[in-house]
């Protein structure tokens, strides 16, 4: 494990040079790795596993769409993909990466197949953090580990693809068997990770749905939305107000950001930008910072977990949610962004 410093704090990471993919191999030679889900992280890090070596099955709902998804990616009923129980029975090492609603109603098929020695892995800290609500409570006789890729299955893929790394955050619940730790970073290096950097499962999942209800999703968008809704208020049309609101922000301006920083995106724009820029920053710091710390209280008070609890177990969620979906995609904004990705260069 090597310490680095990260803003003048010093923290403990581990990277693929200290902790190679071949070791992680020889750590994990006679483990199998049953993922159960094949949804949102799923599909990323079994195929990124079964790519780098590891030997992996599927657990999933037979008949359904994601069924058919894991046979067109390759995985053979019968031999690497089968039922949820019967991968849960197979597997040594269990990536538990169903929803949470999904993971509460699956849990009591589950437990049973958790026997001593195995390893119940989660890439989110949900489940667990909230045990007493989610009634997910692993026997003690079991290691309970997370890896947790900072961004989504479809992102994590696509960057090992392309022979890049997502970092991901691990941590260790529940160490039964005193090889948490190994089998842990092996996994996290084996899922495609860049660099692990430690947290526990608490920590985890305070930043994740702090962060995914702030700037990674929903502050991003009211805050698009409401950029977009001003320009148009004040006669610019679409394309203007989208170009200005989204299409520089994606396709010019974060790809600079994500290279070297805030500061260098600010060098590569004019003066006026970085004046404005540095000026206004100040009032919508001081706008925003009230309702992160409202989100970030209502997190760590459990309202937040409860509010997605009763939500998504209710039998009409999913329709519910697309009606919502729906009425994003069809907003003037988004509509307009359909026809603003289809005259890319790229696309034409």
């Amino acid at each position: 494990m090597a310490e680095m410093n990260f803003g003048g704090v010093t923290e403990k990471v581990v990277t693929r040079e200290e902790f190679p993919l071949e070791k992680a191999r020889e750590v994990l030679k006679n483990e199998t790795i049953a993922v159960i889900g094949y949804g949102v992280q799923g599909p990323g890090q079994a195929l990124n596993l079964r790519d780098n070596g590891f030997n992996v099955i599927i657990g999933q709902r037979k008949g359904g769409k994601t069924w058919e998804k894991a046979i067109a990616d390759g995985w053979v009923p019968g031999q690497t993909l089968f039922e949820i129980e019967e991968a849960a029975a197979k597997g040594t090492i269990i990536q538990y990466l169903l929803s949470d609603a999904a993971q509460i109603e699956v849990w009591p098929r589950l437990k049973p197949h958790l026997t001593a020695g195995k390893a119940l892995y989660f890439s989110h800290g949900f489940g667990i953090t909230y045990k007493e609500r989610t009634g997910i409570i692993p026997p003690d006789d079991i290691d309970v580990i997370l890896v947790a890729p900072k961004g989504s299955g479809t992102s994590l893929r696509r960057m090992f693809l392309e022979g890049r790394g997502l970092n991901s955050s691990y941590a260790i619940f529940q160490d039964a068997t005193g090889r948490a730790f190994e089998r842990t970073v092996s996994l996290g290096i084996g899922v495609g990770s860049g660099y692990l950097f430690e947290t526990d499962f608490k920590r985890e999942v305070y930043s994740d749905l702090t962060g995914e209800r702030g700037t990674l999703m929903g502050a991003i968008q009211g805050i698009l939305l409401a950029q977009y809704e001003v320009l148009r208020e004040n006669g610019h049309s679409p394309s203007e107000a989208f170009n200005e609101t989204v299409e520089e922000l994606t396709q010019s301006l974060m790809p600079l950001f994500a290279e070297k920083g805030m500061d260098w995106m600010y060098a590569n724009c004019s003066t006026t930008a970085q004046r404005g820029a540095l000026d206004w920053m100040i009032p919508f710091h001081d706008a925003t910072k009230p309702v992160f710390a409202r989100l970030y209280s209502e997190v760590s008070n459990g309202n937040e977990a409860q509010r997605s609890i009763d939500t998504n177990s209710k039998p009409d969620y999913r329709e519910k949610l697309e009606e919502e979906l729906k009425a994003l995609r069809e907003s003037e904004m988004w509509r307009t962004g359909a026809v603003v990705r289809k005259l890319r260069p790229e696309n034409n």
